[in-house]
């Protein structure tokens, strides 16, 4: 019977331990002071907006350009023109005064077999607006750009190039431009600001 017992006793599983308790210690979490959180919250607001700001596209002012801002967003692999050349663009023209609205676009205009006719002119000719000369006489053949012109290097008068061919783009452009009451209201520095995507397609003669 003893032997019966301390085999059982063997073979048994001793019961498990019981843990102690074992209470932690809670800290209370730290209290900001106001100071505190007006720069915390200054902080999250700084690295928010260099954030934004690196991820914002940069353009660069277009050296001896009047003003003319530009942003690549293609580099180009060919030639570079210079005056007399005569240049061959695809461009898509906006008016930021109307919220960025498409006045013209050659890309619609479609020559007899449905492609897209360029837009062609010399470059020191004079005939088109003159933030569009700085901006394709420093660009590649094959690059895209983008740039914004200010009014001064913009339309001065209702014969430069280029003209929106649609009656009714080509008159909403101009009585934008050139609207006498908000002329005189001191808006001409923002009326005219245009925004061109211009990609230069090939150079078609030299001078």
């Amino acid at each position: 019977m003893v032997t019966t017992a301390v085999a059982a006793f063997a073979g048994a599983v001793p019961p498990p331990r019981k843990a102690k308790a074992v209470t932690a210690a809670t800290t209370p979490p730290p209290t900001l002071t106001r100071r505190q959180l007006l720069a915390a919250v200054a902080t999250a607001s700084i690295l928010r907006t260099a954030a934004a700001s690196a991820a914002a596209p940069r353009f660069a002012e277009i050296p001896g350009s009047g003003g003319v801002k530009a942003l690549d967003l293609r580099d180009g692999s060919g030639e570079i023109p210079v005056v007399g050349d005569q240049v061959a663009i695809h461009y898509y023209g906006r008016l930021a005064a109307k919220q960025g609205w498409r006045f013209d676009s050659t890309y619609d205009h479609k020559d007899d077999t449905g492609d897209p006719m360029p837009f062609v002119f010399t470059l020191g000719s004079g005939k088109v607006i003159p933030g569009m000369e700085a901006a394709v006489k420093s660009m590649r053949v094959g690059g895209l750009r983008r740039v914004i012109i200010p009014p001064s290097q913009g339309y001065q008068n209702t014969s430069q190039e280029p003209i929106p061919p649609n009656f009714f783009d080509r008159q909403r452009l101009f009585t934008t431009i050139f609207n006498p009451t908000r002329l005189a209201n001191g808006e001409g520095s923002t009326l005219g600001t245009l925004i061109f995507d211009i990609e230069l397609i090939n150079i078609r003669q030299h001078s």
